[in-house]
């Protein structure tokens, strides 16, 4: 015996099929999730398990990668997320942007062809143009108290497994070298750098 449609199964099924028809290109398109109020350009591809809430813009050009969550989001051309990437409420991903595996943005802008690739958090930030963050990179953005801004200028390197302490700015062209902890702005085309130096005691195992 066939079940019955839910009403959210049925207008699910009509908004797939709408944008079926508007030419996106949808991979197990069974398993993906829409608002009635996404927007949708052209020459997109939705891979499998992707949630889109309300609010979500997507234009030309752009690839959602699986099991990815937008809500409140603006996305331009030449954009990739995902996958396992969640894009929350009041950020923007300008034309050529790249969003990368298990990265969460928030109320943030990431600017033209910058990239987050992995395993980062961004929330309450402005991204420059041609930005690279490293992976495990964080913007601490909450002091427990209130909500600060981080600000990433054109051009700025930030190696892995940084934290950006907010309100802080990283100015154009700066470097952010891998493992510090960033506390005060960087000046234009200068390496902030805050890790210890390494140690190494010799013959620290025995030999057996």
């Amino acid at each position: 015996m066939q079940m019955k449609l839910t009403a959210n199964q049925k207008i699910q099924i009509s908004l797939r099929n709408k944008f079926l028809k508007k030419g996106v290109k949808m991979i197990s398109p069974e398993t993906i999730f829409f608002s009635k109020d996404t927007k949708i350009g052209k020459n997109v591809t939705i891979e499998p398990y992707v949630v889109i809430l309300d609010k979500v813009s997507i234009k030309n050009n752009v690839r959602v990668c699986s099991f990815s969550h937008l809500e409140n989001v603006k996305v331009e051309d030449n954009v990739s997320i995902g996958p396992y990437a969640r894009i929350r409420p009041g950020t923007t991903l300008k034309s050529g942007s790249k969003i990368g595996n298990f990265v969460e943005i928030k109320k943030s802008t990431v600017g033209i062809n910058s990239k987050i690739n992995h395993l980062s958090y961004v929330g309450d930030t402005s991204v420059g143009k041609s930005v690279n963050i490293g992976a495990g990179t964080i913007t601490c953005n909450y002091d427990g108290i209130k909500k600060s801004k981080t600000t990433i200028k054109d051009k700025v390197f930030v190696g892995s497994n940084s934290s950006l302490v907010a309100p802080v700015v990283l100015n154009k062209g700066s470097v952010i070298g891998a493992g510090s902890v960033i506390t005060k702005n960087v000046k234009k085309k200068s390496l902030a750098l805050t890790r210890s130096s390494q140690k190494e005691k010799k013959n620290y195992r025995s030999k057996k």
